[in-house]
């Protein structure tokens, strides 16, 4: 990544910032406020992140993010942790009673690259496993995954069409149609 990472410390800050907020929007309670004294500097500075739950069993209990950055990172993470654990529509949203036994996750981003390829069969190559996440654009039909679903599909070819599945598209449609393709890496940090 061409970005300095965060320190240990920055992390440690995003992730209470992350649980606190978990805790308080599952419990119907105000979030908690974002002060610039409370926070580095370099915080406040725009960023992008997703956030990711998992329960006590290492299972997924949620997951959302963003892919280009549209506010302060501290904000993103207190964003998006809420709506891991309130708005995946994969999942219902998490009881107060489960908050103990999640772990968070984040993985900030860094901005999003066009990966340009001629023909559909060169496309598996040009992926970097467990560096690259990737983003399929289709029309207005886009998904994404992380870089650590390499470690759950690590073939490139399985991987492009689970992505075309979760886009709401055949899976060989990476095979017949040329599609706009980015990649981006992340900083994955967790508790």
């Amino acid at each position: 990544m061409s970005r300095e990472p965060l320190s240990e410390e920055e992390r440690r800050l995003l992730l209470q910032l992350a649980r606190r907020s978990i805790e308080a929007a599952v419990n119907g309670k105000p979030l908690p406020e974002i002060r610039a004294e409370d926070y580095p500097a370099r915080l406040f500075e725009p960023g992008v992140c997703f956030v990711t739950l998992t329960d006590a069993r290492g299972e997924l209990r949620g997951c959302v993010g963003a892919l280009e950055a549209y506010q302060p990172l501290v904000e993103d993470v207190r964003e998006h942790a809420v709506a891991a654990a309130l708005e995946d529509y994969r999942f219902p949203p998490v009881r107060p009673h489960e908050v103990d036994h999640l772990k968070i996750e984040i993985s900030r981003l860094t901005p999003p690259r066009p990966l340009p390829y001629e023909n559909p069969e060169d496309l598996p190559r040009l992926l970097r496993p467990h560096v690259d996440g990737v983003i399929l654009r289709d029309g207005i039909r886009r998904a994404t995954f992380l870089p650590q679903v390499w470690e759950k599909i690590p073939n490139p070819e399985e991987f492009l069409s689970h992505l075309c599945q979760k886009m709401g598209a055949p899976a060989s449609l990476w095979r017949k149609k040329k599609l706009d393709v980015y990649t981006y890496e992340v900083e994955e940090f967790h508790e």
